[in-house]
């Protein structure tokens, strides 16, 4: 019999723990794009996504941003705060690619003199549309909320900027979530952080190392996955430009 859960996304699943306050997300082996119309099942993905997940968060953690993150376990799972997922998509974009791209005149590789953050609406039937700020006021989101979490979008950005910039790679644009705890209803980052929700370019090269080489078809997803585990895991070993090492990010293998 089958474990019961509580929601089946298209890559993740998310089980009921023992603890009302925590939940078990699975990653799963499984790669989709075009609203789930394109798949594949690459092995060991999950894992992959799930460890660099939980590298990003602690480190994310560290410098004072909360997430529902607890501990990795299992290789492709880990347990998370429960949260009230709010069904927003939050699109920070340093360089044009993608949708921005596609939509208006706008030619990729443009870098933005400052960080562009975007919200979508979190819904496969109405194909994720681009929201703006008087369409999410119509919807019950006031601009408390969208303040907020374009204030921590933003904070992310830096610190992840900071470490792919000393892995030698260019954060060109990233997804987020938040969700609101269940407890005080603090608002919390929540989903995941891997390059399954982000674009990734090696500085000074047209080398990828995101979701793009499945989109596209231009190469095998594990191995460049792989690669920017390797890079976070050695993170102690790169220099940047300045000559300076950067701290190494373990795996919290505890609580918070």
């Amino acid at each position: 019999m089958s474990e019961p859960f509580f929601v089946k996304g298209k890559v993740k699943t998310v089980y009921p723990t023992d603890d009302p306050n925590t939940v078990l997300i699975q990653y799963e082996d499984k790669v989709t794009a075009g609203n789930g119309e394109k798949e594949d099942y690459p092995e060991g993905k999950g894992a992959l996504c799930c460890t660099i997940s939980a590298i990003l968060f602690q480190k994310l953690e560290d410098e004072g941003i909360r997430t529902h993150f607890k501990r990795q376990i299992h290789g492709h799972r880990m347990i998370c705060e429960y949260v009230n997922i709010v069904p927003i998509e939050v699109v920070v974009r340093n360089v044009a690619a993608g949708g921005i791209v596609r939509e208006t005149r706008v030619k990729e590789g443009i870098k933005f003199q400052y960080p562009l953050v975007e919200f979508y609406l979190k819904d496969d039937e109405k194909n994720d549309p681009l929201l703006t700020p008087d369409r999410m006021n119509l919807m019950g989101y006031t601009h408390i909320l969208t303040d907020l979490m374009t204030e921590k979008a933003l904070k992310v950005n830096d610190i992840l900027v900071d470490i792919f910039n000393k892995l030698d790679i260019t954060l060109v644009d990233f997804k987020l979530e938040f969700g609101h705890e269940k407890t005080a209803g603090h608002l919390l980052l929540a989903d995941e952080i891997s390059p399954d929700s982000m674009r990734l370019w090696k500085i000074g090269s047209d080398e990828r190392f995101d979701k793009d080489l499945f989109r596209k078809g231009g190469g095998d997803i594990v191995p460049a996955y792989r690669e920017i585990l390797d890079r976070l895991q050695q993170c102690v070993t790169i220099n940047n430009v300045g000559g300076q090492e950067c701290s190494q990010l373990p795996i919290r293998l505890g609580g918070r």
